[in-house]
C-alpha cells in the first residue's frame, strides 16, 4: 500500500493526539504518586523531620495500583501511537485504535479513582469480600470493564497488522 504526504501527515496528527491524552493520564499517575506518599506517611514533609499530617481516602495499596496503572495505561498509549507508522496503518484503523487506546486509558483512570472510595475496589457492581458496593463501584467499574473488552480487540487488530506486515 502506497502511503502519501497526506497520510503521514493525517497519522502524524492522529498520533500527537495519543501522545497528548497519554501524557495527561501520566501527569494523574505522578500525582497520584504524591497521594501514595501522603498515605504512606500520614502526611507531608515540609522540612526534614516536620511532617504536616494530612488525611487521603483508601489505602496505601489503592495509591499505588492508581500511581502505576496510569503509568502503564500512558505508556501503552504513546507506545502504540509510535508504532503506527512501522504497522502501516490505514486512516480509518489508526482513527479507531486511537480512540479505543485513549477510551480505555480514561476508562481506566475512572476506574481507578474510583476505586479509591468504593470499599469494594469498584470490582463489581454488588458487594464482594473487598466491602460494599457504593456509586463509585458503579462509576468505577462500567467504563473500565466496558472497555477492557474494548482493549483486547485493539490488541487483536495491531497482532494482525503486525503479523501482516511480517509475513
Amino acid at each position: 500500500m502506497r502511503q502519501d504526504a497526506g497520510h503521514a501527515i493525517a497519522i502524524g496528527r492522529i498520533q500527537r493526539a495519543m501522545i497528548a491524552h497519554g501524557l495527561l493520564i501520566l501527569l494523574i499517575g505522578l500525582f497520584a504518586g504524591i497521594g501514595l506518599l501522603i498515605s504512606l506517611i500520614g502526611g507531608l514533609e515540609v522540612w526534614p523531620g516536620k511532617i504536616i499530617s494530612i488525611g487521603v481516602p483508601a489505602t496505601s495499596e489503592a495509591w499505588v495500583r492508581l500511581h502505576l496503572g496510569q503509568l502503564l495505561n500512558a505508556f501503552l498509549i504513546v507506545l502504540v501511537a509510535l508504532c503506527f507508522p512501522v504497522l502501516g496503518l490505514d486512516l480509518r484503523a489508526a482513527r479507531r485504535i486511537a480512540w479505543m487506546l485513549v477510551g480505555t486509558g480514561w476508562a481506566n483512570t475512572i476506574f481507578y479513582l474510583a476505586a479509591l472510595f468504593a470499599p469494594n475496589r469498584a470490582l463489581t457492581l454488588g458487594d464482594n469480600r473487598f466491602g460494599e458496593a457504593n456509586l463509585a463501584s458503579v462509576i468505577g467499574l462500567v467504563p473500565a470493564l466496558l472497555f477492557s473488552f474494548i482493549s483486547i480487540v485493539v490488541v487483536v487488530m495491531l497482532a494482525k497488522q503486525a503479523l501482516r506486515r511480517v509475513v
